[in-house]
């Protein structure tokens, strides 16, 4: 891999664009758009790590040989949302009035996107709200990312939706016209670009984990849990539908990275440390969770990047959750909705289990994207701020089967 780089173009008279994150999956699906505006040279994009998790922040954008031009420090003695999101406006504030960029630019609905969002809006500096239209139509799953993202958009001036649904959830909610993009997801554009790369794992026991997997020992099942609202009795009813699984099935082996939560770490380690066949791992830079999930069967998770990742490669997801903001996955056949209950995660597992893999030709098409969502994002964020060039012809419209492609 090369040595991380900052993307910050040299050329001052360019527009900025502030790209703002603190999340690993902000860090995944920021990091195209950086890449599509330096190589289409019409903005000089700044990343700016807003602190909320440095260290998985950084890691993730290594992927892409990529690194923070600003480093926030914030201070979270009592780690509460309030403080985090009073620390982060505090920080912010301060650098767009030294900065004083043409266009800020957040993704998802993280509390960093949330106080990016309200900072510059204050400040009368345009929001581009990446993966705007998300709704689970329950202001309490995924808490508080469902309040977050609808706060987002009410004060963005452009919305990039990833899908077809979340344009018309935009639609539902009065957000129509020009400044509503779609553009498909850029995680997409990530996984695809991360895929196949050569790499070292930082854990020789994956390494022996993949080596089972490729001669047809074992199997492999990749778990992931960190959103708040599965803590406590959710987490304890997920460990024990894992546990079911490996008692069924004697040639699968779970990975599952721990999140570095010390409360989630205690109850994962209480629940499955110790039993056969389960590796629990540190937090996997992406390059690492990209090959292991590419070699995967079947993954399990909370997550949503996961849901949205993991039909690149064909491996169908068992969504830990009640409801899910990405039913498009659902009804394409790439994820199933099983809750936290363990005698349906097990019995869902199995039946994937005992189904052999698809062929490539036969599997579901990804219905977030075709991989093109930064050249698009790109696109939008120019248009809005009256920017040309020699090469401004309109990318191609998405296609897909969530975008209703013709």
């Amino acid at each position: 891999m090369e040595n991380p780089r900052p993307v910050m173009a040299a050329a001052a008279h360019k527009p900025e664009a502030m790209l703002v994150g603190g999340t690993r999956p902000e860090a995944v699906k920021l990091a195209p758009v950086a890449e599509a505006m330096l190589t289409r040279g019409r903005m000089c994009p700044v990343l700016v790590a807003s602190g909320q998790h440095e260290s998985m922040f950084e890691q993730a954008l290594d992927a892409f040989a990529l690194r923070p031009n600003v480093r926030l420090r914030i201070e979270r003695p009592t780690g509460s949302q309030p403080e985090l999101l009073g620390e982060l406006v505090r920080v912010l504030d301060r650098q767009l009035v030294q900065r004083n960029p043409s266009i800020v630019v957040v993704q998802g609905d993280t509390t960093t996107a949330l106080a990016t969002a309200l900072t510059a809006f204050w400040r009368k500096v345009p929001v581009a709200h990446i993966e705007a239209g998300l709704r689970s139509h329950d202001l309490h799953a995924p808490f508080p990312e469902e309040a977050n993202r609808k706060l987002l958009a009410q004060i963005s001036s452009l919305h990039l939706a990833p899908t077809k649904r979340a344009v018309e959830n935009l639609q539902a909610e009065g957000i129509t016209g020009p400044n509503v993009v779609l553009t498909g997801n850029t995680v997409v554009d990530a996984v695809l670009s991360i895929a196949g790369r050569p790499m070292t794992y930082s854990d020789s026991r994956l390494a022996a984990v993949e080596n089972r997997v490729r001669s047809k020992q074992n199997r492999l099942m990749l778990v992931t849990v960190h959103r708040r609202e599965s803590w406590g009795q959710p987490l304890a009813g997920i460990l024990a539908g894992l546990r079911n699984v490996l008692e069924r099935h004697k040639d699968v082996e779970v990975v599952l990275p721990v999140h570095p939560n010390p409360d989630v770490r205690k109850q994962i380690m209480a629940g499955v440390s110790g039993v056969d066949r389960v590796h629990l791992t540190a937090p996997l830079n992406y390059i690492e969770f990209c090959r292991l999930l590419s070699i995967a069967q079947l993954v399990a998770s909370d997550s949503g990047g996961v849901q949205e990742e993991a039909p690149s490669f064909g491996v169908p997801v068992l969504v830990l959750r009640d409801v899910t903001e990405r039913m498009e996955a659902v009804e394409a056949g790439c994820s199933t909705l099983v809750g936290t209950d363990p005698r349906a995660i097990a019995d869902h597992a199995s039946r994937l289990l005992n189904k052999p893999p698809l062929l490539p030709e036969n599997r579901p098409v990804n219905p977030f994207g075709d991989g093109l969502a930064a050249y698009r994002t790109e696109h939008a964020i120019a248009s809005l701020l009256g920017l040309k060039s020699a090469d401004s012809t309109a990318p191609p419209m998405l296609r897909t089967a969530a975008a209703g492609g013709e």
